[in-house]
């Protein structure tokens, strides 16, 4: 009797410890909840926590509370210029509302699919308001925020938050890749043109404006030795005067010697009258 009591109370234990178990739940920090009662969620969303449910009749599913990311394969978009461009983008997002979420989704596969949907339609509005070069160049950060606002309100209907949408990459299909490139290298050639003959311009101007100044510079040059030669014959002019007036013949003397130093160079042959003046210093000795 004693061993059939205590195997009903150990079998009550184990039942009571399976309905239990059966019964709490806990949910992560990372993670929030709803419960199901035959398939309908019930009860609200559960938070971080320990949580009791009906064993056997109700089931957790459980939701990432954290920020994801979304990432969409490259998709092509045509600008309002006609040029198409191949767009890399990613969203980041998060579930703001779990029950929304599952009656509308499901799951994050099904948002995945929901977002691209919703990502890609806005961008190729947005996009196809303006002309390659500007979304290259000057309104990327505009469209930015105007695609993630407008993915932002769409996106509250499945219960999902979309916090930013960003564009990775965006290159140009690789048919136009070519012609882009040769029509850039033509533009940059003729810059190049351009600069070179602004720079032969820029150096006719420098040397012509240095010849002038060099033109000028010996011209004052020259002014000046022209000056200081006058005045050095000037002032020997006035010594030679100086000196001739005290002696006359002194003079006269030194001045031949000048002459015959520069005249009679070595190996050097004159045929001249002894009775010359230019000689007479030569030969006054021996007349």
């Amino acid at each position: 009797m004693n061993k059939k009591l205590g195997g009903l109370l150990l079998a009550v234990v184990v039942l009571a410890a399976i309905v239990l178990s059966g019964a709490l739940y806990s949910v992560d920090q990372t993670k929030q909840a709803i419960v199901l009662e035959f398939g309908k969620p019930v009860g609200g969303v559960k938070n971080a926590g320990l949580h009791i449910k009906m064993p056997f009749v109700q089931q957790v599913i459980y939701f990432d509370k954290r920020l994801l990311v979304y990432d969409s394969p490259p998709t092509e978009i045509i600008t309002m210029d006609k040029k198409n461009l191949i767009i890399d983008n990613y969203a980041k997002w998060y579930i703001a509302d779990p029950l929304l979420f599952y009656k509308s989704v499901g799951n994050e596969s099904g948002a995945q699919a929901r977002l691209d949907d919703i990502v890609y339609a806005q961008l190729r509005v947005e996009m196809g308001k303006h002309t390659l070069s500007d979304i290259v160049s000057k309104y990327r950060d505009k469209i930015m925020t105007t695609v993630t606002k407008k993915c932002a309100d769409l996106g509250k209907m499945y219960g999902i938050k979309v916090v930013d949408v960003r564009i990775k990459r965006a290159d140009l299909p690789e048919q136009n890749e070519k012609h882009v490139f040769e029509r850039m290298r033509a533009e940059r050639s003729r810059e190049a043109k351009r600069y070179r003959s602004e720079g032969q311009e820029e150096a006719i101007k420098i040397r012509s404006q240095a010849d002038q100044e060099r033109t000028i510079i010996l011209a004052e040059a020259k002014k000046k030795s022209e000056i200081i030669k006058g005045n050095g014959d000037a002032e020997a002019t006035k010594i030679y005067a100086q000196a001739y007036s005290k002696d006359k013949e002194f003079y006269k003397f030194a001045r031949s010697l000048e002459a015959y130093k520069n005249s009679l160079k070595s190996n050097s042959t004159f045929v001249i009258s002894s009775d010359s003046d230019f000689v007479k210093y030569l030969f006054k000795n021996k007349k």
